[in-house]
């Protein structure tokens, strides 16, 4: 069974990894850092101490100190002891430290220089002079022993964890308030989203903050604003499928029963059969176009099938089908050598739909033409009959919207779903003196992706 974790429980065990990183590093670098600093000051303690020695007063006076030995045991504050040695003088055998100290001298290149040296567990600081006492040449030895360096290192040291102690209380509690303060948003918008999976969806997402809860807010209401127009919309497509095959039902049963009882509303039998016959195979057609605005509908994220189709070749297979529907026009081809990497079934059935469209409204022309550049290719289907009104240009694409001479009011919408599916785009121009112009262009260069994948 997988673990899961709440947010909460994510804010505290994220709060509790920061302090134990922080402690760590306090506790491994902090020691360290303060016992070098403390180091440092002492030494310039004593390098002040022997400036003020031979500035203000006389080296001959520290001749005759105490032995080195001896004195850490004795030292509880930083005093600076100093002692001047002679070049030549002679040291006492018991005196070993002062023997040491005298050797690191003599081989000292600089005129200053500090020292470290370890006794019985302590440490002594020293700062070994050179100097001249009399006209000879001698030492002056400054020290300390680390007795004062430790204890200030200790009290800095508890007063820290003292201070580390409390802020990570403290910080458990800015955690507390966090988690709280972070659930508040997304209960609240759990709340919505379980409205919205109750189908509830006329309640906003309300969260006035201009913050990353309010952007998210902002997104989930563009959601539901999205989703209740989507649910209109099956609903008016459900409406209006149903209407369109409800009628030709009805003629269809209408007939067939009058047929039945011995009456022909349309002339005789053949009559009242030919309309029986003709709302079947335009019931049919519906049906048809129908699926297929749905199928197109349900591969909104399944990538299309390019191939390449050379424009000549479909545009005069559909002039030579459609020849038949309105013979007294002309249907023109230009460009036929043109070629698009398309998915072939729908590009057939978007052409199709343009050509239907244009015949249904040509008064003696259509034209099929394509456009290519290093950039694009372009469709123009274009037709001699009326303009279109522009307060009908922007919802001729909508299912169901139909033109004067409109039959379903599926084609325009099919073809715009197609050129989206390959991130194409559909325009319409109304042309002078007359005529309209269907215009769809398809990037080089989203192509290029599509077949790239």
């Amino acid at each position: 069974m997988k673990w899961t974790i709440t947010l909460s429980q994510r804010i505290w065990i994220s709060f509790a990894i920061l302090i134990v990183l922080i402690g760590l590093i306090i506790a491994f670098v902090y020691p360290f850092y303060i016992q070098e600093t403390l180091i440092d000051d002492t030494f310039s303690t004593i390098e002040q101490e022997q400036w003020t020695i031979l500035h203000h007063q006389n080296p001959n006076d520290y001749s005759g100190n105490p032995e080195l030995e001896g004195n850490e045991n004795q030292q509880t504050t930083r005093t600076i002891l100093n002692r001047v040695v002679l070049k030549d003088a002679e040291i006492p055998e018991n005196d070993s430290v002062l023997k040491t100290m005298m050797l690191q001298a003599k081989d000292q290149k600089k005129e200053s220089k500090r020292y470290q040296l370890t006794l019985k567990g302590t440490t002594l600081f020293y700062v070994i002079r050179k100097i001249e006492v009399n006209t000879e040449s001698g030492y002056l030895i400054s020290y300390t022993w680390d007795t004062y360096t430790q204890i200030m290192m200790h009290k800095l040291w508890s007063r820290l964890l003292f201070i580390f102690i409390l802020a990570g209380i403290f910080s458990l509690f800015i955690a507390a308030w966090l988690a709280r303060y972070l659930k508040r948003p997304l209960n609240i918008l759990g709340r919505h989203f379980d409205e919205i999976a109750h189908f509830n969806w006329q309640k906003p997402f309300e969260w006035k903050n201009n913050d990353e809860f309010g952007q998210l807010s902002a997104q989930f209401e563009r959601m539901r604003v999205n989703l209740i127009r989507y649910d209109e919309s099956q609903k008016y497509f459900l409406q209006q499928a149903s209407h369109e095959l409800k009628t030709p039902i009805m003629i269809i049963q209408s007939y067939a029963q009058s047929a039945k009882d011995g009456i022909y509303p349309q002339g005789d039998l053949d009559d009242t059969m030919d309309v029986i016959i003709n709302e079947a195979s335009q019931m049919e057609k519906r049906v048809r176009k129908l699926i297929y605005y749905a199928k197109v509908d349900s591969l909104r994220e399944k990538a299309p099938v390019f191939t390449r189709v050379v424009f000549g070749d479909l545009a005069n297979e559909l002039k030579e089908r459609f020849a038949t529907q309105r013979p007294s026009v002309k249907i023109h081809v230009e460009g036929e050598k043109n070629e698009w990497y398309v998915d072939e079934e729908q590009w057939r059935i978007l052409l199709e739909n343009l050509l239907e469209n244009a015949l249904r409204y040509a008064k003696e022309n259509v034209w099929l033409t394509t456009e290519s550049t290093d950039l694009y290719t372009r469709l123009i289907v274009k037709n001699d009959g009326n303009s279109i009104p522009d307060d009908e240009m922007m919802n001729l694409f909508e299912p169901f919207r139909k033109g004067k001479q409109g039959q379903f009011g599926l084609g325009l919408s099919i073809v715009k779903r197609i050129v989206d599916r390959h991130s194409g785009t559909i325009s319409i121009q109304n042309e002078q003196p007359n005529g309209v112009a269907f215009i769809v262009t398809i990037s080089h260069k989203q192509t290029s992706k599509w077949l790239n994948k």
